[in-house]
């Protein structure tokens, strides 16, 4: 460990945010109480599987037999008896009906619908980080929308706010800790870009039965970069670190979880020197447990196929991150990818969250399934895992990154091969549902990266007017050529395909923080054209997708110090670029030879795109 305190390395570290996430729309704020009236041992309804079966129900959420199966425990409102409203009758201010719901006042609050509160062990309070403080916290961000319409038949569903994430609803009677909601900012946020640990409710049930403090406060603290958490944020980030690194901690997979969450929170809040450290540090912890062996998950998976499931992501997510910051900031050489690993493949996100786990597949079955004849649809983490392999092959090339034409051509081919043989549901970063995939949206977006990386060194753009974009990456110095050759195509291709990503629906925050470095990476290369052509054929274009970046580097900078960083310098070569063409336009001889029409498209260009840059970075998020 380098010097320096975890109250030092916590300065300037995420910024906040007190805007709500999507699913804002407020849970009405009835008590859900049971009337008092009612006996305290009546069970007023049975569950869905107990109903099904003719079985006794205890009524608990989840019900004992449901929680001895490990299986979803659904509650449906009874409508037994219930004959419609009677016509003509005077109302009874002392009378319940059937139809009514507790005395909250609200149908929205019946406790068998959405008052009910989760069966799950609640995260420490905030005094157990530290007693002197005394935070309220607000309500959930997670809330459900209400129920709306008298046909709809609400379920008091268990499991999950939505169905690729983990994070839970708790409707409970009581104001959620400040610890709670930095669980739940953790699985809403971060979870979708990197999801190894435990779907949350298992990860909670676990955690009563052995000593998970460590991995609970590195979530905590990722968690509270994306929310207006307060002091609690520092507090955390203590915690986190001197659990991690207590003597006597057991170090296993949760271990690495916790390790490879916080360098992720470090990395992306410019604390890359001590993100790499932690990197280190956990690498050589994952090789020690062999947790890059086929056997790790088995033997420690305790029969429990998502508990397997979590070991095999857990090796596979730490690979990739290994790459990404080797790709990335070109400091570290991702170690990992010379380790021989026969870890199984991870599965698709809705079979790990609903615990139907199938065989896993390896990485042998990925290589030779164009070989083998078997029509295999292998999962969007394995595509993932793949293009990251693409990426460490790039990097083994010889002359430190700066190919030749053969080797250029050899990983080209891997980049080609890996898009062409996508099958037709992988093809887009989209699912069946047509909900975003985080997993295909790295695996395509590792791809494009590659394919900048790769051909930028032999194109025609000159990179020395964006040497001060040093965000992500040291700069990286190419001449110009002599044509718009094909590797100028490649990478202004790959770059107006990051542009591109930028435009799926849904919060740019909960993409991985990696995509920050992606976005700076295809800003260097829409910055270089713009500072090479005279004449901007596509200035349109050309304008949108410098808009689409610095717009989402100004979201994304909410939550990480990088993507701040890395939009101001984007500014800064914006504007040195936009000087040097004025000093070139004001010289008479410039224009020799172009026509008066060719001028003025040529200046409106250049200050409409400057006008844009201006306007985005200066009205801020």
């Amino acid at each position: 460990m380098a010097n320096g305190s975890p109250t030092e390395l916590f300065n300037g570290l995420g910024s906040e945010i007190p805007s709500q996430p999507p699913h804002s729309t407020p849970i009405p704020s009835g008590s859900g109480a049971v009337d008092s009236r009612t006996p305290p041992n009546t069970v007023q309804a049975a569950c869905l599987a107990c109903r099904g079966k003719h079985l006794k129900c205890d009524g608990k959420n989840p019900c004992g037999r449901c929680q001895s199966a490990d299986s979803e425990c659904v509650y449906v409102a009874s409508r037994r008896g219930y004959k419609g409203p009677r016509r003509n009758a005077a109302p009874n201010p002392n009378k319940r009906h059937a139809s009514d719901s507790p005395t909250s006042g609200s149908s929205d609050s019946c406790p068998m619908l959405l008052g009910a509160t989760v069966s799950t062990a609640a995260p420490p309070s905030l005094a157990t980080f530290n007693p002197a403080l005394g935070v309220d916290s607000p309500a959930t961000p997670f809330q459900l929308p209400g129920v709306n319409g008298a046909n709809s038949l609400q379920l008091y569903r268990n499991p999950y706010l939505n169905g690729t994430n983990g994070a839970l609803v708790e409707a409970n009677q009581r104001p959620q800790t400040v610890p709670e909601r930095c669980i739940d900012s953790f699985y809403y946020y971060f979870y979708p870009g990197h999801p190894s640990v435990l779907p949350k409710d298992h990860l909670l049930k676990i955690s009563k039965e052995r000593d998970l403090d460590h991995l609970l406060a590195a979530m905590r603290w990722v968690g509270s970069l994306y929310i207006d958490a307060g002091p609690a944020r520092a507090t955390f980030f203590e915690e986190a670190m001197r659990l991690i690194y207590t003597p006597d901690v057991v170090k296993d997979g949760y271990l690495v979880q916790a390790m490879v969450i916080v360098l992720i929170g470090l990395d992306g809040n410019c604390q890359q020197e001590k993100a790499r450290e932690i990197l280190s540090d956990v690498e050589r912890i994952a090789i020690e447990i062999g947790l890059y062996t086929r056997a790790f998950a088995t033997i420690h998976g305790n029969s429990i196929p998502r508990l397997e499931e979590s070991w095999r992501r857990t090796w596979w997510d730490l690979f990739v991150v290994d790459g990404m910051i080797a790709g990335v900031h070109r400091h570290t050489n991702f170690l990992l990818f010379d380790i021989v690993a026969d870890v199984g493949l991870p599965c698709e996100e809705h079979e790990y969250i609903s615990g139907s786990i199938p065989r896993p597949m390896y990485l042998e079955d990925f290589d030779d399934q164009i070989f083998s004849g078997e029509e295999r649809e292998f999962s969007s983490f394995a595509y993932r895992v793949a293009s990251m392999r693409n990426l460490g092959r790039m990097m083994r090339l010889p002359n430190n990154g700066f190919p030749n034409e053969e080797n250029v051509t050899r990983i080209e081919s891997l980049l080609s091969n890996w898009r062409m043989h996508l099958p037709e549901s992988k093809r887009h970063s989209l699912n069946k549902d047509c909900q975003l995939d985080e997993m295909m949206f790295q695996a395509h977006m590792i791809n494009h990266a590659c394919s900048i990386m790769l051909h930028q060194p032999l194109s025609q753009l000159d990179s020395s007017p964006a040497r001060d974009v040093t965000a992500c990456a040291p700069h990286r110095e190419v001449r110009s050529g002599d044509n718009f050759n094909i590797h100028t195509k490649h990478i202004i291709t790959a770059a107006c395909e990051i542009s591109k990503m930028v435009t799926y629906n849904v919060p740019i925050t909960s993409h991985t923080h990696f995509f920050t470095c992606v976005l700076t990476l295809s800003s260097i290369v829409h910055l270089s054209k713009w500072a090479l052509e005279y004449f901007i054929h596509d200035e349109d274009d050309l304008r949108q997708q410098i808009r689409l970046n610095i717009g989402a580097l100004n979201k994304l900078s909410n939550v990480w110090k990088a993507a701040s960083t890395a939009s101001g310098q984007v500014k800064g070569v914006a504007q040195e670029i936009y000087r040097a063409k004025r000093a070139q336009q004001s010289n008479p001889s410039f224009w020799v030879g172009f026509t008066q029409e060719e001028i003025i498209s040529s200046m409106a260009a250049d200050e409409g795109i400057m006008s844009e840059i201006n306007t985005m970075l200066t009205s801020g998020p």
